[in-house]
């Protein structure tokens, strides 16, 4: 059975470098971003830290598109434990869009054996939180 969450992390830190300059206004870059999720009140509630980390491409017009690995650790419903998820995304210069899959074999603790999948879609006024859904089902 597949279980629907919404909820909202809110972002604590953002340290972003780039790493390399590119032809034409391009560069690379690198992310390293720390989350926290409270969904008091909903359910299944989470409670977590989340640890996300991005390789970023952006175009001369500002405009980006970027991988991810994030690990979420904390309490899902009445379960405690971690997870991964590894993402991709882009940034239309208006909305950030990620899709996130759970990495198989990824769950430790009371949340060894989750799937599922993730979406997040986010823009300037959201800040400093980052709306986000998941999709899970815990074996």
């Amino acid at each position: 059975m597949t279980t629907h969450l919404e909820t909202k992390f809110e972002i604590k830190s953002w340290d972003e470098e780039p790493y390399r300059e590119l032809p034409e206004g391009q560069k690379l870059a690198r992310a390293s971003v720390t989350l926290t999720a409270a969904t008091p009140g909903l359910t299944p509630e989470l409670a977590a830290e989340a640890s996300l980390n991005m390789l970023l491409h952006y175009r001369a017009d500002g405009t980006s598109t970027y991988l991810s690995l994030m690990y979420v650790e904390g309490r899902l419903g009445e379960r405690t434990g971690g997870f991964a998820l590894h993402g991709t995304g882009t940034y239309d210069g208006t909305r950030a869009r990620g899709e996130f899959t759970i990495v198989p074999g990824s769950g430790i603790g009371e949340l060894a054996g989750i799937e599922g999948s993730g979406a997040s879609v986010s823009t300037h006024g959201d800040y400093p939180f980052m709306p986000f859904t998941l999709d899970y089902a815990l074996g």
